[in-house]
């Protein structure tokens, strides 16, 4: 069997600065106070059990963590009012913030401040949407599908910004662009917040996709760009698996196929994706 590994699979640079602080904060406490994470740091079941074994704990609201303990700020970043209550409260915060999404925090709150009513093409459930919400102080609306968009009301007499989850696909976007252009003549500034290695994973994936037989993309079943990768690789018409780990390989089926092609999400350790990959190579 053929095997044919994306050369961007794996952890991106804002996951990577993110468990570099997490890992740094460790060596510095030893154990002398708490640590959390508000949510999990990076969506990744089997890095988060790594973790809690080193004593970091995953708290699902501020609320849970105590004043004089260290929160960590998760990659897909909080809304901004929870992280003014953390530091309210007496708690340390250590901002793990992806850069890529503090920056298009940045970008939604100039918008806001100038008046702009953000769209925002994103999943309601990710945290990093939240996130994004909370510097909307002119207003937003939030859409997860090109045909949801439909539904939002565009007046011509308000001002607008249209922004993306940094994982969202761009092909997905620009069709968004063109059709918010043909709806309405409104003042529109279109905010260019999808993440690049986002994108030249994707591309990678579709490239991969069409030669290959089957693909497996690797990745947390709660992480939103691996459930991308998946959808993209879909839409090439090519037999895809998504899976967490190599245990859930289903051998004898994938066994059938001679080119099988391998990705993995942007929260994926490499010892994960080698796993996978030294397994499929058997067979």
């Amino acid at each position: 069997m053929e095997v044919k590994r994306a050369e961007t699979a794996g952890f991106c640079m804002g996951v990577v600065l993110a468990l570099q602080k997490l890992d740094g904060l460790l060596a510095v406490e030893k154990g002398k106070g708490r640590i959390f994470t508000l949510g999990p740091i990076i969506h990744n079941p089997q890095v988060m059990e790594e973790y809690a074994r080193k004593g970091v704990a995953i708290a699902e609201s501020a609320g849970e963590i105590p004043a004089g303990a260290t929160a960590v700020i998760r990659a897909h970043g909080v809304p901004k009012e929870v992280q003014e209550d953390l530091v309210w409260r007496g708690v340390a915060v250590v901002d793990a913030t992806c850069p890529k999404v503090k920056k298009a925090q940045l970008l939604i709150h100039q918008q806001a401040q100038a008046g702009r009513v953000l769209l925002l093409f994103g999943e309601e459930s990710h945290p990093e949407v939240r996130g994004l919400l909370s510097y909307a102080e002119a207003g937003a609306f939030l859409f997860d599908t090109k045909e949801k968009l439909g539904a939002v009301p565009i007046v011509p007499e308000k001002r607008y910004c249209l922004a993306a989850q940094t994982t969202q696909d761009r092909g997905v976007f620009d069709a968004i662009v063109q059709e918010l252009s043909r709806r309405a003549d409104c003042d529109l500034t279109v905010l260019q917040t999808i993440c690049d290695a986002t994108r030249q994973r994707q591309e990678e994936a579709v490239r991969i996709a069409r030669d290959m037989e089957f693909m497996v993309v690797v990745g947390g079943y709660n992480s939103g760009n691996t459930r991308r990768l998946v959808q993209v690789v879909a839409a090439q018409r090519t037999p895809v698996l998504h899976v967490e780990t190599a245990g859930e390989l289903p051998l004898p089926e994938i066994g059938r196929y001679a080119r099988v092609g391998l990705t993995a999400g942007a929260s994926t350790p490499n010892k994960a994706i080698d796993e996978v990959h030294q397994l499929l190579a058997t067979l």
